[in-house]
């Protein structure tokens, strides 16, 4: 499956975004899905993950509460809606898909990868 993280940009601190995670080649359905993201210097990150009918949903520590998580089988699209954005929340944003029983917050839990879409969050 081939997925594309598209919707990054410049944005104020306190302001929203949504990303969004194409796919192609396959579909989305049959996949968990998860958004990780990868700041200057730092180690690629968990933020988000669905389950592939979005009935399960986990988020990491430092958005819970301002991100959301969805999916839209039909399109074979999910989504970010990120708001409250602070300037800790600028990086690389990168989607993935995966097939493990449980929706993962590691990287080895996931076997396809977009190519990132950066957000810059200004203070």
């Amino acid at each position: 499956v081939q997925l594309q993280a598209s919707g990054g940009g410049l944005v104020q601190a306190g302001g929203s975004l949504r990303l969004s995670c194409a796919a192609s080649g396959r579909t989305l359905s049959n996949y968990n899905m998860g958004w990780f993201r990868q700041a200057p210097g730092k180690e690629r990150e968990f933020v988000a993950a669905s389950s592939w009918n979005g009935g399960n949903t986990r988020y990491a520590d430092s958005v819970e509460g301002r991100f959301t998580i969805s999916r839209d089988n039909a399109k074979n699209t999910v989504y970010l809606q990120m708001n409250s954005l602070k300037p800790e929340d600028t990086a690389i944003y990168y989607c993935a898909a995966g097939r493990s029983l449980l929706i993962m917050s590691t990287m080895n839990g996931y076997n396809y990868w977009g190519q990132g879409t950066l957000v810059t969050v200004s203070s």
